[in-house]
């Protein structure tokens, strides 16, 4: 398969590529050339910038294109139309942040939400457009491309060359060992997905000319299982303190940033509740925690604004044990 890469060089962009060349396709990566400009070099690069320039992608044709580098609508609308000639099938990298309702069980056909007046070429700092515009950006490629497209709508994405430190903060800090701060109760489900499983299933999918949205996310599993697995992984002693919801509010420690993965909120719980029947049928399968748990750690650091300071922490758990 000839396939063209809108990207290609950062965290997903990076692991499908990775995939596709595993599988001998051949290749071709359109994007500045600023991120990791020395990764794949058997792949065809195309220099360009999809706000202003699409030039670089005149005059040819691949079989599929994976587009994980749109967040607006103009600039994703631009390229669909210009590859529309040029490509049998287009893939759109989406989010479960599109939908309108997010407090249950969330499925494919739900309502998605609307931009209003937020503005449709910039995020705002708290990033509430950000589900408005990638809904934007599936329909500009469903417009141009009806019936040879596809939307994969992810939940949170974790793994080797993760940027964002939203899961690494657990494997790291279980591998520290020690107390750890953990929110109550342990049998609370998360989601989330290894981007290498999202990246091979994706490739998987353009080889298939696989039409039609889906959501990438394992199955729910526990924080009890999923940190346990980082003990396991890393041989760590660490213990876990598990932490009353609302004491830690009390506390002003935020959901999500502060204790990564952490949704209480419930207007927000259905981000953990995500139906993945459709995407399990079109093939999609998941590594074992603990390989990516291992490669978290292997290849992706901690930053310093997802998850709790070892002296915050320390604060907490002293505060807790105090009440």
């Amino acid at each position: 398969m000839k396939l063209l890469v809108l990207g290609g060089t950062k965290f997903l962009g990076r692991a499908t590529v990775e995939a596709a060349l595993a599988r001998g396709h051949d290749v071709t990566l359109f994007n500045r050339g600023q991120s990791n400009p020395e990764l794949f070099p058997d792949a065809e690069k195309l220099r360009g910038d999809r706000e202003s320039d699409l030039s670089a992608l005149e005059g040819r044709a691949w079989d599929a294109v994976i587009d994980p580098s749109g967040y607006f609508p103009r600039p994703v609308r631009a390229a669909a139309e210009l590859l529309t000639g040029a490509v049998d099938y287009y893939l759109f990298v989406s989010s479960i942040s599109v939908y309108a309702d997010r407090s249950g069980t969330i499925s494919e056909g739900d309502e998605t939400t609307e931009l209003g007046e937020l503005p449709d070429d910039h995020l705002l700092e708290d990033y509430s457009n950000y589900g408005p515009l990638k809904a934007l950006c599936e329909q500009a490629v469903a417009d141009a491309l009806p019936g040879r497209n596809a939307a994969v709508r992810p939940g949170l994405i974790v793994g080797p060359h993760d940027p964002t430190g939203r899961f690494t903060y657990w494997p790291h800090r279980i591998a520290r060992g020690g107390e750890v701060v953990a929110p109550a109760p342990p049998d609370d489900k998360v989601q989330f997905v290894d981007v290498r499983d999202v990246g091979e299933w994706m490739v998987n999918l353009a080889e298939r000319h696989q039409p039609g949205t889906f959501h990438a996310v394992k199955e729910g599993l526990s924080w009890q299982e999923l940190l346990d697995s980082c003990r396991e992984a890393t041989g760590s002693d660490a213990t876990v303190a598990w932490v009353d919801p609302e004491f830690l509010l009390e506390q002003g420690v935020e959901e999500w940033m502060d204790l990564p993965l952490w949704i209480h909120e419930e207007k927000s719980r259905g981000m953990h509740r995500v139906d993945s029947s459709r995407a399990l049928a079109a093939g999609l399968t998941f590594r074992p925690l603990a390989d990516t748990v291992r490669a978290t750690l292997e290849n992706a650091e901690t930053t310093d604004d997802a998850g709790l300071t070892p002296e915050r922490e320390r604060e907490i758990l002293e505060a807790w044990k105090a009440r």
